[in-house]
């Protein structure tokens, strides 16, 4: 199993703190532990240290963010994962294909958070060593010298959609799966549901999240509504009775639209839980 098997919500953890790793593991589906932006320049080497002892413990649920290409700190996070035994690292302000190629004994999951890695998200989707695709809207607009990702009403920019969109077509176009940004705004637990439900019904496998309470809102997004796994169930059941092209309560249902029911059945199941672990 991969990290993404587990369900929809990723809570990323800062490195440097020990002591959360096991509450942010009881709370969400797969752990992002953090080497790169949560952690200070001081603290790196001992928050290295901790997440390469927890590795072995949290097994597949577990995905390093290490820190990117050509800071001081990348080459020794490589190492230590490696020596660790992590299988799945993150790897931010990803460019290029070749960035994964030096990762090649990982799954890695690109971070795509710079004009140059959005608009080489097919190319990195393509690589042999991509396991995912993952998009920044924050550091997006750090790179274009932008001031803000949203717009005074909490809505993203057309540039950040345009890229959020990129990301997604190239991801499936190659076949892999695509994880939705986080949500910065730790008590709009609302903006969190509307963009879960967004992110899931666009096609996005995943979302990830800086709070353990974002973690149900994305839970609820991702997973479909009674009507809708109703729906999908007779759909699919009428299917079998029916050959071809067919009419189902007044709608024509095709092979896009048997595709749809089965993506909206295959989440109808609960996401496994981890409390109490």
């Amino acid at each position: 199993m991969g990290f993404l098997d587990h369900g929809p919500a990723l809570l990323f953890c800062p490195g440097d703190r020990p002591d959360r790793y096991a509450k942010a593991a009881a709370a969400a589906d797969a752990v992002l532990l953090d080497l790169e932006d949560a952690v200070a320049p001081d603290a790196k080497e001992r928050a290295r240290s901790e997440v390469a002892n927890a590795v072995p413990e949290l097994g597949d649920r577990v995905v390093v963010r290490v820190n990117a290409i050509g800071t001081p700190w990348h080459e020794a996070d490589v190492a230590a994962m490696r020596r660790a035994g992590a299988r799945q690292l993150m790897l931010p302000k990803a460019t290029g294909p070749e960035d994964l190629a030096a990762l090649g004994d990982f799954e890695v999951v690109a971070l795509c958070e710079s004009a140059a890695g959005v608009l080489n998200a097919r190319a990195l989707a393509h690589s042999p060593h991509c396991a995912a695709l993952f998009w920044g809207g924050e550091d997006l607009i750090a790179d274009l010298g932008g001031r803000f990702a949203r717009d005074a009403h909490g809505r993203y920019h057309p540039v950040v959609e345009q890229a959020r969109s990129t990301v997604l077509l190239a991801a499936g176009e190659a076949g892999r799966p695509a994880i939705d940004t986080v949500h910065i705004a730790i008590g709009d637990l609302a903006g969190v549901g509307e963009e879960s439900v967004r992110a899931a019904d666009s096609g996005f496998r995943a979302k990830a999240c800086i709070h353990p309470s974002h973690v149900p809102a994305i839970r609820a997004g991702f997973a479909p509504t009674e009507e809708q796994a109703t729906w999908a169930r007779d759909v699919l059941a009428a299917a079998g009775r029916e050959a071809g092209v067919f009419v189902f309560r007044g709608r024509m249902i095709d092979a896009p639209l048997l595709a749809q029911a089965r993506a909206i059945a295959g989440h109808s199941a609960a996401p496994t839980t981890h409390e109490g672990q």
